[in-house]
């Protein structure tokens, strides 16, 4: 049992299993090990040999000692080996006999070739390997073994856990000893997480370690040593060749030195070149050159001796570009004249290479041969002319006419030469007889007579180029009216299809005051246009129109626009397109232009409130004030419930003083709209502005007993309380407070009033009534702060504000407010303090910027209005701040670019245009 062996079930087991291993090999070995064979009896006496049964020796052939000759083949020698091996058919006999079974001697060699090592050695088990591993392998021998595999498997699994957990631990114990340098700084990696970008850009960079000369390296210029003259000589004693011999080395055959005291050239003759000697060489050829251009009769030279190499180094190349690569060109392009002689871009490219190289002759020369090859390429005879002086250039062109004699270009080219006008005009003139169709060239002739000489010249020039438009027209500006109508006429029968002469038509008739006629010339002429089947373009009659506009044919261009304005627009997108039409004439200054866009809308659409406000504003910015006037009667009539046309027509009459006239427009706008609040505040305003205020109360008790809106009620509080009335103003402002209690501004009007009667306690009663009314009310809020402060109770008022941040979180004015308080109560650190809170809770406010740009140290406004400007670019608080640091640092000319920028930026921030006033008083011209 168990408790006998001792060790427990898991000793018991491998008891077993070795137990039942021993019977296994032993049953193995019964099978395998068969009985000697018996020997036949005849064969018992007799003595074997001693070679029988043995392995032939390597590379035996069986005969070859009684002189028989052997061979083998590719089944005897087996696959292939590499050179070097020996091949041994001993082994593999032995082996195909050891698994046959027939050789009972393979258990010999078995055990003489066993691995008696002692790393093969165990204990327990003894030697490793199989002791029947050269048998069959059968059935009952596989599921043996699978299983003996489940078994170890078994085991395995058992031990596994343990094996697992020792390796971990085994591993841990060699980190921690041995830990890598990823694992050393890994605290300090999750440390950097907790860095902020101050601490980062505080960081030093790290400096250049080099060494001087190591850094100075790319900057040292680089050191060429010059080469003897040994070596340039020994290199050109090398590279020489000779193709003659003189009569002396004829003669000796080259074995007799020709020189006495000298070696035989060829072998180690050293004829040594002195570079001074070609300096001096040099310097007599200079020399001769310059006695050469010399004056021999007077005696004068006409080159400067002393300064010939100071001209020679002012001369600038002709051409920048690589030898090599002019050569190259060179030798493409005469490939390209040989290859091809009748290209004449060829002779050209080849003639402006050699002119671009400084070498004028040579392009001359090449260009003279492209006008013999190629006669008739009037390109090649325009570059001739060009590369050619003047008198030359004349008869290079004389015999390019002869050539070419239809060619325009060239005509005019031999214009261009002449340099009088009498001299241009024969060759025009002789051009003509060649060419009588050419636009070109009766345009260039025209243009050098007088009126007269060119009405005729243009007379005959329509019947030599009837489809020309230009010369159409032309004739007919120096024509009278009535020949002008006829050349129009008949300009329109030769060119149906253009759009030009009929516009030309109508602008004449506009020029002679004949208005009528315009509208139908035009409209005439779109409808002969689209009978000719002619696209109807338009973008581009608009734009004939805008540039009549500018010419002064407004008529004409009216005209233009109430003819195509609606061609090819869909119904429903009128409106859009005519208005963005409209725009676009602005924007050209093309006024008549938009206001003919704006009448023909209007004349469509005319109940459409918004073309009318369109139209009225267009003429409010670029009409005058009797169009203005005209247009909005014209308005109030079509849309009489536009209460704000009826607005802008009593301001109009208003602003040019006819106060009469603004009051019956508002008297005919309240029968249109009798319970309008706009209309009724209105008239109020205008009664009040012309200090009519016993006409502007009845108005407002009228407007209050039709229309008592809140903005009514706190109108007439605000007349009463301008009047200093203020008992009327309390009385009529309770009233409105029982009416409408959620109006902040009425309670902001009575806490005021008592206020100004010193009434604290009152006041302080009304605004703390108004905030439990109007929570969301800011105003209110900071009346009562600042009612607080005033009466000396600053924590008081720290408390008002601080509620109002609980009520109205990221309220910037609220923390302007507190930050103001503690700035005036002389606390600048509390001030600084609640600034930064206010910077986290609105990060974007530019009133809060604008106000810490002047709260920093002077020495720091800067750097903070540059990141006020990051946060907040486009504030005009952060825009007036800016500009008052510039005024401050006496930069007048930023100082205004910046104000200016504030108030177009916003156009309604009075402060920006209280400065700039201020600015201007200071700094401005009158």
């Amino acid at each position: 049992t168990a408790s006998h062996v001792g060790g427990g079930p898991n000793r018991l087991f491998r008891s077993s299993v070795v137990l039942l291993s021993l019977f296994r090999n032993q049953y193995k070995m019964q099978r395998l090990i068969p009985m000697p064979p018996q020997p036949p009896p005849m064969l018992v006496g007799r003595k074997r040999k001693s070679f029988l049964g043995q392995p032939a020796p390597l590379g035996y052939v069986p005969g070859l000692g009684r002189g028989a000759t052997g061979f083998t083949t590719r089944s005897d020698i087996g696959p292939a080996r590499e050179a070097g091996d020996v091949p041994d058919e001993r082994g593999y006999f032995q082996n195909k006999k050891q698994r046959t079974g027939k050789d009972n001697d393979g258990d010999k060699d078995d055990e003489e070739n066993e691995d008696l090592n002692d790393s093969n050695f165990d204990e327990f088990s003894g030697y490793g390997g199989s002791l029947f591993a050269s048998g069959p392998y059968e059935k009952d021998d596989e599921e043996a073994d699978a299983v003996y595999d489940s078994i170890d498997m078994r085991m395995d699994s058992k031990r596994k856990d343990r094996r697992e957990r020792k390796l971990k631990e085994e591993v841990e114990k060699y980190r921690m000893e041995r830990p890598k340098i990823q694992q050393q700084f890994s605290d300090l990696k999750r440390a950097l997480s907790n860095v902020s970008d101050e601490q980062w850009n505080c960081i030093p960079e790290v400096g250049d370690v080099r060494n001087k000369k190591q850094r100075n390296a790319a900057l040292r210029p680089d050191r060429y040593t010059p080469v003897p003259d040994s070596i340039l000589e020994r290199a050109a004693i090398s590279m020489a060749s000779h193709t003659s011999l003189d009569a002396k080395q004829q003669k000796y055959g080259g074995f007799q030195t020709p020189f006495s005291g000298t070696m035989t050239p060829g072998f180690a003759t050293s004829t040594r070149l002195d570079l001074n000697q070609i300096g001096e060489a040099r310097n007599s050829m200079l020399g001769i050159k310059l006695d050469q251009v010399s004056d021999s009769v007077s005696g004068q030279t006409v080159v400067d001796p002393k300064g010939y190499l100071t001209d020679l180094n002012s001369i600038t190349p002709q051409s920048t570009g690589d030898i090599n690569d002019v050569k190259k060109a060179r030798l493409l392009l005469k490939s390209v004249i040989t290859t091809n002689p009748k290209h004449g871009p060829g002779w050209i490219a080849a003639a402006r290479l050699e002119e671009v190289t400084g070498h004028m002759q040579a392009a001359k020369n090449i260009i003279t041969k492209g006008t013999e090859v190629c006669p008739n390429n009037e390109d090649l005879w325009l570059e001739a002319t060009r590369l050619q002086p003047v008198e030359q250039a004349k008869a290079v062109i004389a015999r390019a006419v002869s050539s070419l004699p239809q060619s325009v270009k060239i005509w005019i080219k031999a214009t261009e030469l002449e340099p009088e006008i009498s001299a241009k005009k024969k060759v025009l003139r002789k051009a003509l007889e060649n060419i009588p169709n050419s636009v070109r060239l009766w345009k260039a002739l025209v243009e050098l007579e007088e009126p007269a000489d060119a009405r005729i010249l243009l007379s005959r020039a329509v019947e030599c180029c009837p489809l020309s438009v230009e010369l159409w027209l032309a004739l007919a500006k120096l024509e009278t009216y009535e020949n002008a109508r006829r050349v129009l006429n008949k300009a329109r029968e030769s060119i149906p299809t253009d759009r030009q002469i009929w516009i030309h038509a109508a602008k004449l008739e506009e020029a002679n005051e004949n208005h009528l006629m315009v509208s139908k010339i035009i409209d005439r002429g779109v409808a002969s246009l689209l009978a000719n089947m002619v696209e109807i373009n338009r973008e581009q009659w608009v734009k004939d129109a805008e540039e009549c506009e500018l010419s002064g044919s407004v008529y004409t261009c009216q005209a233009i626009i109430r003819a195509v304005v609606g061609y090819g627009i869909d119904e429903e997108d009128q409106i859009d397109q005519w208005t963005e039409d409209a725009e676009s004439c602005v924007s050209h200054e093309a006024y008549e232009c938009a206001r003919a866009i704006y009448a023909h809308a209007l004349m469509k659409y005319s109940g459409n409130k918004s073309v009318w406000l369109a139209a009225a504003y267009f003429e409010r910015s670029h009409g005058t004030r009797e169009s203005l006037e005209a247009l909005l009667a014209k308005a109030v009539a079509h849309c009489p419930k536009a209460e704000v046309l009826w607005l802008m027509s009593a301001k109009s009459k208003w602003l040019a003083g006819d106060v009469p006239s603004a009051r019956s427009i508002l008297a005919l706008a309240f029968k249109a709209n009798p319970n309008s609040e706009e209309i009724w505040l209105a008239a109020v305003k205008l009664e009040s502005e012309n200090n009519e205020y016993e006409r502007a109360r009845r108005l407002l008790e009228r407007a209050r007993a039709s229309a008592g809106t809140t903005r009514v009620m706190m109108k007439s509080a605000k007349l009463e309380w301008q009047l200093n009335n203020l008992e009327m103003a309390k009385t009529l402002l309770d009233e409105s407070l029982v009416k409408y209690p959620d109006f902040a501004k009425l309670w902001m009007m009575r806490g005021q009033i008592a206020e100004q009667e010193n009434d604290e306690n009152t006041a302080r009663d009304i605004y703390l009534q108004g905030i439990k009314k109007c929570p969301a009310s800011i105003p209110l809020r900071l009346l009562l702060s600042r009612l607080e402060e005033k009466a000396g109770h600053l924590t008081k008022a720290r408390s008002v504000l601080e509620k109002g941040r609980l009520k109205n979180p990221q309220c910037p004015e609220l923390w302007l407010e507190a930050i103001r308080i503690e700035v005036r109560g002389g606390k600048q650190n509390i001030a600084m303090t609640l600034m930064a809170k206010a910077m986290q809770e609105c990060p974007n406010s530019g009133i809060l910027w604008a106000e810490a740009i002047f709260l920093a140290p002077r020495p720091q406004r800067k750097s903070r209005s540059v990141d006020a400007l990051k946060k907040c670019e486009h504030d005009p608080h952060v825009l007036l701040a800016v500009a008052k640091l510039f005024w401050a640092e006496h930069k007048t000319s930023k100082c205004k670019e910046w104000l200016a920028r504030a108030v177009k930026i916003d156009p309604d921030f009075g402060d920006a245009w209280a400065y700039k006033y201020r600015f201007e008083l200071q700094h401005g011209t009158e």
